[in-house]
C-alpha cells in the first residue's frame, strides 16, 4: 500500500524554517514563522497563563474526558469575547476543536455534510492552509481579488466585482481582523457592504478570527465578526487561541455555527459533536481549561488584556518604525502601508528576485510572497532590514 503514496508537495513555510535552522551565520533574522515574539526572540508564556496553569494544577481532580464538545464554560467564555451581545447565546452552537486550524476543517467538513455542492470563495492571496485544507476534501475554491500589488492595500473595488458572481448556497470565506497574509484590512464599512451583498445572494459567511487583540484592540477587532453574525441568517466562526493568549502548542480552539432561527441550534450542536467524533472525538482540554480560567476570573482577565495591550504596541511601534525608516532611505512614501497594515504579517510587494537576495546576502528570511512576520523584529532589527531591502532593490 505505501508504495502508492506519492511525496505531498512540500510546505514553503515549513521549507524556510528549516533552511533558516540550518544557515550558520550569528545575524540572521527570521522573519518567515507565524508566532510572536518579544524583543529578546522569545515567545513569551503570559503572565496570566502561568498564573492559570499554577491555580489549576491545584484543582485539577481528573483527566477523564469532556464532553465531544469540550467544556461548555470554554464555549460560553470564547462566545462572550469574540461576539459579546451581539447574537444571543442560545443562536450559537459551538465545539471546542484542536487550534484555529481544527475549527476551520470541522467548518469546511460541517460545509461538505451540509451542501456537497457548495463552493468557498476565498481571498487573493489568503493562509494557504485554507487551500490545501479544500483542495483535500474536494471542496471547490473560488479566489476573490484582495489585495492589490500596487498600493499594497485592499482591492475593494475588484473584490466586490468577484463576489457577485457567488451563488445561493456557496460559502465566502473572511478574516475576522489582522488578514494573513497581507495585513490589509476591510474597514466596517466596506465589511457592511460585503455582508449586503451576502445576505442578497443567500451565501453562508465563514470568519476565521485568529488575531484578535493583535490590531486595534480586542473590541475593535471583533466589530466586524460581530457584524456579520448578527445581520447574517446564517454564520460560520472559526477563532483560535494560539495568538492573543500565547498557547501556540496547547492547540485551542472554538468553531462555531450561528443561526438566528434558534431552533436549528440543536441540530447544528448535534452535528458539530458528530463531526469532532468522527476525527479526533474528545477534544483537548487544557488550553482551553487556561482561557476559561483567565476570561472568567477578574484579576487574570485584567492582567492577560494588559499584557496583550503591550503585545499590540510593540508590533504597532515597529510597523511605524520600519515604514518611517523605509520612508528616510528611499525619500518616498511607497512603503507607507506598512504603517497602516494590522497583526503580526505585511505583504511587502517585493519580487521573489528580492526575497531571495535578502535571504542569500542578507541572512533575511521571508516567505517567498514577500510577507513578512512583524514580530519577528526588534528596534535593532528593523534598520538592518530596511536598508538591506534598499541594497537587493527593493
Amino acid at each position: 500500500m505505501f508504495e502508492q503514496l506519492k511525496e505531498p508537495s512540500a510546505d514553503k513555510i515549513l521549507m524556510l524554517m528549516q533552511l533558516y535552522r540550518e544557515d550558520p551565520r550569528e545575524q540572521k533574522i527570521d522573519l518567515g514563522v507565524g508566532v510572536y515574539k518579544n524583543p529578546e526572540g522569545v515567545t513569551p508564556i503570559m503572565r496570566a497563563i502561568k498564573a492559570a496553569e499554577q491555580k489549576w494544577w491545584g484543582e485539577e481532580t481528573t483527566k477523564a474526558y469532556t464532553g465531544l464538545a469540550g467544556d461548555p464554560a470554554f464555549s460560553d467564555a470564547m462566545i462572550g469575547l469574540v461576539l459579546g451581545d451581539a447574537v444571543p447565546r442560545e443562536n450559537v452552537a459551538a465545539v471546542a476543536t484542536p487550534g484555529g486550524t481544527g475549527a476551520v476543517r470541522q467548518a469546511f467538513e460541517l460545509v461538505r455534510m451540509a451542501n456537497p455542492g457548495a463552493r468557498v470563495h476565498v481571498s487573493n492571496p489568503t493562509w494557504p492552509n485554507h487551500l490545501s485544507i479544500l483542495k483535500h476534501l474536494g471542496i471547490e475554491a473560488v479566489p476573490y481579488r484582495y489585495f492589490d500589488e500596487a498600493t499594497c492595500g485592499v482591492d475593494f473595488a475588484g473584490m466586490m466585482e468577484d463576489l457577485e458572481k457567488v451563488e445561493e448556497g456557496d460559502v465566502v470565506l473572511l478574516h475576522g481582523c489582522c488578514h494573513n497574509p497581507t495585513g490589509a484590512n476591510l474597514n466596517l464599512t466596506e465589511f457592511k457592504a460585503v455582508i449586503e451583498l451576502m445576505i442578497a445572494k443567500g451565501a453562508l459567511p465563514m470568519i476565521d478570527i485568529a488575531y484578535q487583540g493583535f490590531g486595534d484592540g480586542l473590541d475593535v477587532d471583533a466589530l466586524a465578526t460581530r457584524e456579520v453574525a448578527s445581520a447574517c441568517p446564517e454564520t460560520l466562526i472559526a477563532a483560535s487561541c494560539s495568538k492573543n493568549f500565547g498557547i501556540y502548542r496547547e492547540r485551542t480552539g472554538l468553531l462555531m455555527a450561528i443561526s438566528q432561527d434558534t431552533s436549528k441550534q440543536n441540530v447544528a450542536q448535534g452535528n458539530l459533536a458528530y463531526l469532532n467524533r468522527q476525527n479526533y472525538s474528545f477534544p483537548p482540554d487544557h488550553g482551553a481549561r487556561l482561557v476559561t480560567l483567565v476570561l472568567n476570573d477578574d484579576k487574570l482577565r485584567a492582567d492577560w488584556q494588559s499584557e496583550l495591550e503591550d503585545v499590540r504596541l510593540n508590533m504597532l511601534s515597529l510597523r511605524e518604525q520600519l515604514a518611517s525608516e523605509m520612508q528616510r532611505l528611499t525619500q518616498s512614501d511607497r512603503y507607507g502601508f506598512i504603517a497602516q497594515h494590522r497583526g503580526m504579517f505585511s505583504r511587502l510587494g517585493l519580487s521573489t528576485e528580492i526575497v531571495e537576495a535578502l535571504r542569500k546576502d542578507h541572512g533575511i528570511y521571508m516567505v517567498g510572497d514577500s510577507r513578512i512576520n512583524i514580530a519577528g523584529l526588534n528596534k535593532e532589527t528593523v534598520p538592518v532590514l530596511a536598508k538591506a531591502i534598499v541594497e537587493a532593490g527593493g
